[in-house]
């Protein structure tokens, strides 16, 4: 863009442009921004003149972005945010605010927390909206740099072990993170299962037929890593990407699976289903939240992480209940 472009840019139209790639949909960003859908399409349309590209193109029920939108995204919801906390730093209210956040996590950490973080939210701020996005990979570092998610919460072991190699070079990371709790996985089975009721070996569990929870459809995990350790391997017959499916799927059939100890309960088929501990040691799984760095400052953002740590702990108060 030249400099005579940049002169004469309305920078309303920065603001329909970031609310329409965050939802990607034009009458959504419409009723955000308390505007017509006509106006929204102007809007674009004066910003794609200026700009010289088409930003976004329909496609299904919204519309998804050029190359050059993608890339410019970034930098404006940056601009924006900085501008935001420029004008009203600190002045988050959950009492009055209308903020509506986006978190990504898996079907198991949303069954933990997400119940608490609506105690949360209907207490201290009831204009406060979520949207839960599955979370489909162990690296969701572009998803919060486009800014599609405010917060992933998961098991990232990748990412933090970059973390902390670019902490030891004394780099600035772009991402941070906070631990939230320690996942403990299990063997689930049906319950009338030939192995249920018992402890499993590492023979029968290697000789049984397995389904697996995995985001990108490889059927391949840290368990399976572990038993290569050992020189063993199982047989996955089957991948899922959400862990409610995989409770639904073992409760009728001969497959094993492997769920965090606390989901099983949330699933409500607790009493079609039998648990054993896993005859091998594997790494600890550890469930973490992560965010940009550049919305460390935000007053909303930080009281959004601090809404999910009080979340965690009452999950874990539940299931100590639940289960003693």
């Amino acid at each position: 863009m030249n400099e005579l472009n940049f002169r004469t840019l309305d920078l309303n139209l920065l603001r329909v442009f970031d609310e329409v790639m965050v939802e990607r949909n034009l009458t959504r960003a419409a009723h955000n921004l308390a505007m017509t859908q006509p106006a929204v399409s102007n809007a674009l349309k004066r910003l794609r003149e200026t700009l010289g590209d088409e930003l976004v193109r329909r496609s299904g029920y919204g519309v998804e972005p050029t190359p050059m939108a993608l890339a410019l995204w970034p930098t404006v919801r940056d601009a924006l945010q900085q501008l935001r906390e420029s004008l009203a730093p600190g002045g988050f209210d959950p009492a009055t605010a209308h903020n509506a956040f986006v978190l990504a996590m898996a079907d198991a950490t949303a069954a933990k927390l997400v119940p608490g973080l609506m105690d949360i939210l209907e207490n201290e701020a009831p204009g406060v909206n979520l949207r839960v996005l599955p979370l489909t990979t162990r690296d969701p570092r572009e998803l919060l740099e486009s800014g599609s998610a405010d917060l992933a919460i998961g098991h990232f072991p990748g990412v933090l072990a970059e973390l902390s190699a670019s902490h030891l070079q004394e780099h600035s990371p772009r991402f941070l993170n906070q631990r939230l709790y320690d996942g403990e996985y299990v063997v689930v089975m049906r319950r009338g299962h030939p192995l249920a009721g018992r402890p499993i070996d590492l023979d029968s569990y290697c000789a049984a037929r397995h389904l697996l929870v995995s985001f990108s459809g490889r059927p391949f995990g840290f368990v399976d890593e572990a038993l290569a350790a050992l020189s063993r391997q199982r047989r996955v017959v089957l991948t899922v990407n959400q862990f409610f499916t995989a409770g639904r799927v073992v409760a009728t059939t001969d497959l094993l699976t492997v769920l965090p100890r606390h989901f099983v309960g949330a699933t409500g088929m607790e009493h079609e289903l039998a648990l054993s501990e896993l005859p091998l040691p594997v790494p600890a799984v550890h469930v973490d939240t992560l965010w940009h760095r550049q919305a460390s400052h935000n007053s909303a953002h930080s009281w959004l992480r601090d809404a999910v740590v009080r979340a965690s702990v009452r999950g874990f108060r539940i299931d100590k209940v639940q289960n003693p």
